[in-house]
């Protein structure tokens, strides 16, 4: 006896599967949220070192940093992703960490 999967069968296992990844992600204890659970990025990491990354602007120095004007944030750069206001959120140069909103790094570039 030959068993084969109907169009019809596929979708409803496809509506079974992201129904149960859908309340899997609302059970207590897990965030939905994952970039809240990432660390911050260290100004000591090597890439943030590599990069130029402060924690704050306002600590650049701009003798060692020529590129850096005052209205530079990471909040208003373009690699910064998440959602705005938050103070920590993550950026397409360091992933898996979080950068300070208020941070700057060599590499910003204008939201256009």
């Amino acid at each position: 006896m030959s068993h084969s999967l109907t169009r019809r069968d596929a979708l409803k296992s496809l509506g079974l599967l992201v129904g149960t990844a859908t309340a899997a992600a609302a059970l207590p204890g897990r965030s939905p949220h994952a970039a809240e659970a990432l660390p911050h990025l260290s100004p000591t990491d090597p890439t943030a070192t590599a990069l130029g990354y402060h924690d704050s602007a306002q600590t650049v120095d701009v003798k060692a940093f020529p590129t850096f004007k005052s209205n530079q944030r990471c909040d208003d750069c373009l690699q910064l992703q998440g959602k705005a206001g938050d103070p920590w959120r993550p950026c397409n140069l360091f992933p898996g960490k979080l950068v300070n909103a208020g941070g700057w790094c060599r590499v910003w570039t204008a939201k256009s």
